[in-house]
């Protein structure tokens, strides 16, 4: 049976409260349609979380990998087209690490793009009244720096791998002015992005490109 592993952040930044980690741990387990999903925690530390989900992905040898991280400000689950190779974080992750404008790997190239099928996930999520874009930047703190090393990883195996940004829930959003999502969507928005890419060999042509 094919597998999907699912890797959901620790809090950081003070917060009690991941939605991402909150989610993936909904999801261990889950039956789908020619597959099951498996799960890890990872750290919100510089490094040692790309070793988290390399060290899962040797262990579960999962078919693909979608990695999961909380984006405060977004309304929408919003799987990210495109990693680049630089950490230039605006606070301190877990560890105390605050690089500013260093490259995650010096030896990798300046970008790497998702190789799971971004487009139908989304469409899919449409279709099931969950709020979902395609984003086309995963920012400069550490979910950039695990998509893009998780990418660097798999760079010669053919081990589809994504990552995927999730609203704020709404305990987090409550005492301030930005948009929040349910625990029960997240889940189901996720279940259904780990159904897409067993169903989708290819990712299908639909546009979701932005001026700017």
């Amino acid at each position: 049976m094919r597998k999907v592993l699912i890797t959901g952040f620790e809090p950081f930044g003070g917060a009690s409260v991941n939605p991402a980690l909150e989610a993936v741990q909904r999801l261990d387990g889950l039956k789908l349609n020619g597959g099951e999903i498996v799960t890890c925690e990872v750290p919100v530390t510089r490094y040692d979380a790309i070793d988290a989900v390399t060290k899962a992905i040797e262990h579960h040898q999962p078919t693909f990998v979608i990695t999961v991280g909380q984006a405060a400000g977004r309304n929408a689950i919003t799987p990210e087209r495109i990693a680049i190779n630089i950490d230039d974080f605006r606070i301190p992750d877990n560890g105390g690490n605050q690089p500013i404008d260093e490259p995650i790997f010096d030896d990798g190239p300046d970008a790497y793009f998702s190789t799971l099928p971004i487009k139908a996930m989304t469409q899919a999520m449409q279709e099931k009244g969950i709020p979902c874009t395609v984003s086309n930047t995963a920012g400069t703190f550490v979910c950039n720096h695990v998509f893009y090393g998780v990418q660097h990883f798999l760079r010669d195996t053919d081990i589809g791998h994504g990552f995927i940004h999730i609203p704020l829930l709404p305990e987090q959003a409550a005492a301030t002015d930005q948009p929040s999502m349910s625990l029960e969507t997240i889940v189901e928005g996720l279940k259904v992005a780990a159904q897409s890419v067993l169903d989708n060999k290819h990712d299908i042509a639909v546009g979701a490109g932005k001026i700017c």
